[in-house]
């Protein structure tokens, strides 16, 4: 059984002459951010490693889950505007050795590759997460396990 935890990246601003990739965290989004990795924390959802698109909005939330959890962060360019076809790469390509991974992203297309394993139709607000569970051994066999939402959490619900 692997686990999947897929998490939108928090509240940004968009600063005049700033560019899409580099919009940074707006403050709610750094409380929020911080709110929802001690929830994940303290709530014993185990995570071995984050990738994390590397916009500075999506990575910055990565950060401050990181200091929570203090595990690698490994940046995928794909994650950035990823569509699910690019979220399902990638998981099929991940280390088998792990077990519990989290990728930080951005919508449509998170939101997009959660519905893909779900029957629950939702879309992410900034800084949520859901959690899934993965019949498979190997990532390899991801596309074609069992998948089933664990857990969905929205940082005004927590």
């Amino acid at each position: 059984m692997k686990t999947l935890i897929l998490v939108r990246h928090a509240k940004s601003d968009w600063p005049e002459n700033t560019d899409d990739f580099n919009r940074p965290l707006a403050e709610k989004g750094i409380h929020d951010a911080e709110k929802m990795a001690h929830f994940l924390k303290s709530n014993h959802h185990a995570i071995e490693k984050f990738f994390s698109s590397p916009a500075l909005r999506a990575f910055a939330t990565c950060e401050i889950f990181n200091k929570e959890y203090q595990i690698e962060i490994e940046t995928i360019q794909k994650l950035y505007n990823a569509s699910d076809t690019h979220f399902e790469n990638i998981t099929l390509g991940l280390d088998d050795g792990l077990t519990h991974v989290a990728m930080f992203s951005h919508n449509n297309g998170i939101s997009n590759f959660a519905n893909s394993m779900s029957e629950d139709v939702f879309m992410f607000p900034t800084c949520g997460v859901a959690g899934f569970e993965i019949d498979c051994e190997t990532w390899t066999d991801f596309h074609d396990a069992k998948k089933k939402l664990v857990f969905f959490y929205e940082p005004k619900t927590i």
